[in-house]
């Protein structure tokens, strides 16, 4: 079979393991030809490609990123992209596409399917917030990085008896806020999925600073909102699947807690380092996993659907069911895990 492969949406650590693992599997195995589109669904609607074989991966599994290339262009959004698309993969004489992606990418997907696309998703974002999966791939090692500076700022925050506010990626949800706040020892964790009140936040610290504790960590999502509904942006500019930039929480919560509390407070966003660097085992040995199922899902015909990890093993899901709604931190985790620590 000749074989297409595309990454799109924001790149994470695990992708070429993907990649790798397809290409291995495929080739190896099944005979196939494969070939991967650059810059994601762009390179699809421009027949951009590049040829994919075993010799081509090699050293590419402990590399982040992706050697493909990535964008967050929405065919549906381009005037003539869907046609391209389909021109695009006709002319390729693919028996089968697998796209790599989040919900955006994983939605065109679904849509192409529906037209008769012969397509099979893999799941991919560090947030973890697509559904139908337990995990995906990159959120291992976002939290790792995550954890990793706030062990860092724990220490500087003590030398200099300071309240250290650390924003992390989380839009809708806010996985990797929750998860690298209880490890790293966060004195208080703001996520999308709970509005926050400032005012009780700064009592709380004040609390804890009488008590003799001299370093706070605040962890908090870049979507995360105080009651009042209010929201910091970097600009109102969009996308092509319509998400606004965020950014900016963090130095909102500062400045407001060295006002409210008198204790110097200082902002780390950690930004786009979450998503740069090697891959942890774990976020490896997930990709290559979901690179082999999505292959095999190809052989067995098993077109418009998603491979996904559930119970520990790999099983295949609808497309539908992993777009249709974000997955969010469940409120008695974070309010039996989390909460108990604040202050």
């Amino acid at each position: 079979m000749r074989v297409g492969v595309l990454t799109g949406g924001g790149d994470c650590p695990g992708l070429n393991a993907v990649i790798r693992a397809v290409v291995r599997k495929g080739e190896r195995e099944y005979g196939d030809e494969l070939i991967g589109f650059t810059d994601g669904w762009k390179g699809v609607i421009e027949n951009r490609t590049m040829p994919l074989d075993v010799e081509r991966c090699r050293g590419i599994l402990p590399r982040g990123g992706t050697i493909l290339g990535s964008s967050r262009t929405n065919p549906f959004k381009v005037d003539g992209g869907v046609e391209r698309s389909r021109a695009s993969l006709e002319a390729n004489n693919l028996d089968a596409l697998i796209a790599v992606g989040g919900e955006d990418t994983l939605g065109v997907a679904n849509k192409l399917a529906a037209e008769g696309v012969q397509v099979v998703g893999v799941p991919k974002t560090i947030d973890n917030d697509l559904s139908a999966t337990e995990l995906t791939f990159g959120f291992h090692t976002a939290v790792q990085i995550c954890v990793d500076a706030i062990d860092r700022l724990h220490t500087t925050a003590e030398s200099h008896d300071r309240v250290m506010v650390c924003e992390v990626m989380g839009r809708h949800a806010g996985w990797i806020a929750t998860y690298a706040g209880i490890a790293g020892g966060a004195a208080e964790i703001l996520i999308p999925e709970e509005r926050f009140d400032i005012n009780e936040i700064a009592e709380r610290i004040k609390r804890r600073h009488d008590k003799g504790r001299y370093a706070s960590i605040i962890v908090v999502a870049e979507g995360a909102q105080p009651q009042e509904g209010t929201m910091a942006l970097v600009s109102k500019d969009v996308d092509q699947f319509g998400h606004v930039r965020l950014g900016g929480i963090g130095n909102m919560v500062a400045e407001q807690i060295e006002a409210l509390t008198g204790f110097e407070t200082r902002v780390t966003i950690l930004g786009h380092i979450q998503r740069g660097g090697t891959p942890t085992a774990f976020d490896r040995v997930l990709a290559t996993r979901f690179g082999i199922a999505a292959i095999e899902a190809v052989h067995d015909g098993e077109f418009g659907t998603m491979v996904a990890l559930r119970g520990g093993e790999i099983v295949r899901v609808p497309l539908a069911e992993a777009v249709t709604e974000l997955k969010t931190v469940d409120p008695e985790l974070f309010r039996h895990v989390a909460v108990p620590f604040f202050g």
